[in-house]
């Protein structure tokens, strides 16, 4: 594993235990080069997802934008990490197991979409904002308004 810190190539692994949800292996690493400690997670992968962009490039999908995305929306809100990272880890199955390997980022985000609708509306509400690209305060009445309507048939 190369060291993030000062790219030398054969750092050493200090210590691996099993995450807090036992889906990957958490590894403390140490750099003899530079002395710098860090942390690698290892987790199965059950395939090779690859994600297809609107214009109809596909890249390999990226576990870590998920994350960031999902990140971005619940800063603040009251998820724990390890409630978040059970959350990432289900989403990346459930896409694993759909198809043959491809999803187009509309499907991602739809799937980002209903599991933030179930765990934090403000996250959820954060998250629209974007994925649909809203650009004036009409927007988010409209959607929060939606929101309401299904929370009261609800």
């Amino acid at each position: 594993m190369r060291c993030p810190f000062c790219g030398f190539d054969d750092t050493q692994v200090k210590d691996s235990r099993p995450s807090e949800d036992n889906v990957a292996i958490r590894r403390r690493r140490s750099c003899p080069n530079c002395d710098a400690r860090f942390t690698t997670f290892e987790r199965v992968q059950l395939r090779e997802l690859f994600a297809i962009k609107n214009d109809g490039t596909k890249k390999p999908f990226d576990r870590d934008k998920l994350s960031r995305s999902m990140r971005i929306a619940l800063r603040k809100r009251p998820v724990d990490e390890e409630k978040l990272e059970q959350v990432i880890n289900g989403l990346v199955r459930q896409m694993e197991t759909m198809g043959d390997g491809e999803i187009t980022t509309k499907q991602i985000g739809a799937l980002v979409m209903e599991t933030l609708r179930r765990l934090d509306h403000v996250a959820y509400v954060r998250y629209a904002s974007v994925y649909r690209d809203f650009r004036t305060p009409a927007d988010f009445n409209e959607f929060v308004d939606l929101l309401k309507k299904e929370a009261t048939e609800g």
